[in-house]
């Protein structure tokens, strides 16, 4: 096997990863909600949930208490995709997400009216009554096709919100959201693309500010990828996982010694470095598996083993299985 290519001094293992990731949008929502309303999404394993608000206001709240109050102009990452309510105000009723009819702009995109029930009576009782306050919302529901997106998920906190009032949300955000907003509002020819590759971009970036802002634990997967003496030689793997590495090589593009590269790695990955080489190999093949007609054995050699047999021995060490295309499951859901 040719060495692998050289990994750059400075090379930003980090920036890297981020570009790396790939979203997948399942849905685009743009809603329209008159109070009363209240939303409730369902739990989504695996998948990322975002609600930006243009108008109005909403409350979003878990079943831990947890809550946040989301203004114009605000976004809510909902990063591990728990099940969450949103609604007009805390408390109140929800009706399940996928139970509300909608109606289909496009396979992905869809437009949503809701609520409003009960609001005429009201108003036949209480004479003067001021008008419905209107929430608009555009929302989202995205999964991370690339093994880096789903070992970063694991690294997030349950909801990124970026708030006006606690002044975590930069201009750059600001202006698209604007445009996201402008071109929901319009609908105008080729309005669908632009809306979710900005949608896309948007939470990329809501992910970066986190990153740049929060103050994570120093160990960690995430923790890993900052850390100097470890990122070129997660690099190495991340980029060329096909090579045959060795830990003398990968300690040697630490700048450390063997013994130490070893214990530094285990205590800040919180896995061996033969355990997680083998472990990123195994979920690119997991990946290219249920995405492709790949052969086993075509697999075996892109990843670097001498046999289909070595190959799949890895694979039931790291899954537990044999590595099988999985079954097409029926379901009547959106996503």
């Amino acid at each position: 096997m040719l060495p692998p290519r050289d990994i750059p001094a400075h090379s930003d293992t980090l920036g890297e990863t981020l570009y790396s990731l790939r979203l997948n949008g399942l849905i685009y929502a743009n809603s329209e909600l008159i109070e009363p309303w209240g939303i409730a999404m369902p739990p989504l394993a695996g998948k990322m949930m975002f609600h930006i608000v243009t108008e109005g206001g909403s409350w979003l709240s878990f079943e831990n208490g947890q809550s946040h109050y989301l203004q114009p102009g605000e976004l809510a990452l909902v990063a591990k995709g728990l099940g969450h309510n949103i609604s007009h105000e805390k408390g109140q009723t929800c009706e399940p997400f996928f139970d509300i009819p909608v109606t289909k702009l496009s396979e992905r995109y869809e437009f949503l009216r809701y609520g409003g029930k009960g609001r005429e009576k009201e108003r036949e009782k209480v004479e003067g009554q001021s008008e419905a306050q209107v929430t608009r919302l555009i929302c989202g529901v995205l999964s991370f096709d690339h093994i880096a997106g789903q070992k970063l998920i694991t690294q997030l906190p349950d909801v990124i919100h970026l708030s006006q009032a606690k002044d975590n949300l930069p201009l750059s955000l600001q202006s698209m959201m604007q445009t996201l907003e402008q071109e929901a509002s319009t609908l105008a020819p080729g309005g669908e693309t632009i809306m979710t590759h900005l949608a896309d971009i948007i939470v990329i970036q809501a992910i970066r500010n986190w990153i740049t802002q929060s103050n994570h634990t120093s160990n960690g997967w995430l923790s890993g990828l900052q850390n100097p003496k470890l990122a070129k030689a997660l690099s190495a793997i991340h980029t060329q996982p096909q090579y045959a590495w060795t830990v003398d090589q990968l300690a040697s593009l630490a700048g450390m010694s063997r013994s130490g590269f070893s214990a530094h790695f285990t205590q800040v990955i919180g896995t061996s470095v033969k355990h997680y080489l083998t472990e990123w190999r195994m979920n690119l093949a997991r990946h290219k598996i249920n995405q492709s007609q790949v052969t086993l054995a075509d697999l075996a050699e892109e990843l670097g083993y001498q046999s289909e047999a070595a190959f799949s021995r890895a694979y039931k060490r790291i899954f537990g299985e044999p590595p099988l295309r999985p079954k097409k499951l029926i379901t009547d859901k959106r996503v």
